[in-house]
């Protein structure tokens, strides 16, 4: 297993080792939603806001 680092509060997260970049995941420690934006090296980011479109 794999493990990256919450950019909100630098945890440790425990990461497949078959996770593919812009998985979308969740820190188990302050719950944070989570992007994988590079697989080499390893990086997670907070994952992009959904914003209602509205019809649009």
């Amino acid at each position: 297993m794999r493990n990256g680092t919450c950019p909100e509060c630098a945890a440790q997260v425990p990461l497949r080792e078959d996770v593919v970049l812009h998985e979308f995941l969740t820190c188990p420690e302050c719950g944070t939603g989570l992007e994988v934006i590079s697989l080499s090296p390893l990086t997670l980011d907070r994952a992009p806001q959904v914003e209602e479109d509205w019809g649009e």
